[in-house]
């Protein structure tokens, strides 16, 4: 999937993207033929709307919960599946995750098109307005932000973001009590944290890092550079 890109940096001014498309779909095997069933485990194509039977690692990652509570959902029934033939790896067909995330209230989005999500924390409108516009034209994202960090929280437990984009310097919290309290969230613990400051010293990167940020990206930066970091981050 190509991507061609034409961006300044970030300096308040336009940017220009034209961005490849996403892979077709295929059909949903049914549980009961074993033929189609070691078809749909042989599918390639890293994509979750590709799939039609997902590992329980999978699971986790689309559902934004632990590996274990999807393994505990699965030993107690309430998540169905079947074990592959001659091991103990458990699999679940699309049509059961899509009924176990209607039941739970999980959002089913990220399922249905592949998409991750990014949350923009930063309290700087321009900022955050040319990240979402950006962003927001890339099909592999969808994007929400926020611009403190109270309200940063409530949209992390919400939004379950795959990536932050968060601002070093917010008007309520450091980006470092941020960092923790999304890496101390067992539910969260797939989440990608990229700050992006230019108040921060070389110093305090690998702080930054030790409190929880994957990633360091400094103001300003080249748009094209930050979605290739997003990109490797959540392999999309």
């Amino acid at each position: 999937m190509g991507m061609k890109c034409i961006f300044p940096l970030i300096d308040n001014q336009l940017a220009l993207v034209n961005l490849g498309g996403l892979g077709k779909m295929h059909p949903q095997k049914p549980l009961d033929d074993r033929q189609a069933v070691a078809e749909a485990l042989a599918a390639d194509g890293p994509e979750w709307r590709m799939k039609s039977v997902f590992t329980t690692g999978e699971v986790a990652d689309i559902c934004k919960i632990s590996q274990q509570t999807v393994i505990r959902c699965f030993d107690s029934g309430r998540l169905k599946g079947f074990r592959v033939p001659g091991s103990k790896f458990r699999r679940v067909p699309r049509a059961e995750l899509i009924r176990f995330m209607k039941a739970n209230d999980i959002p089913i989005e990220n399922l249905d098109t592949g998409k991750r999500r990014v949350l923009i924390v930063d309290d700087d409108p321009a900022i955050v307005d040319m990240l979402v516009d950006i962003i927001g034209q890339d099909p592999r994202f969808e994007v929400k932000s926020a611009s403190n960090g109270f309200d940063a929280g409530a949209l992390t437990k919400e939004f379950r973001p795959d990536v932050v984009l968060l601002d070093f310097m917010l008007p309520d919290i450091n980006g470092n009590v941020v960092c923790q309290r999304i890496k101390n969230d067992p539910d969260l613990a797939h989440t990608k944290i990229i700050i992006v400051s230019g108040a921060v010293a070389p110093s305090e990167i690998d702080t930054l890092k030790a409190a929880g940020a994957d990633d360091f990206v400094k103001k300003p930066f080249d748009i094209a550079k930050l979605i290739d970091t997003m990109v490797d981050l959540v392999a999309v």
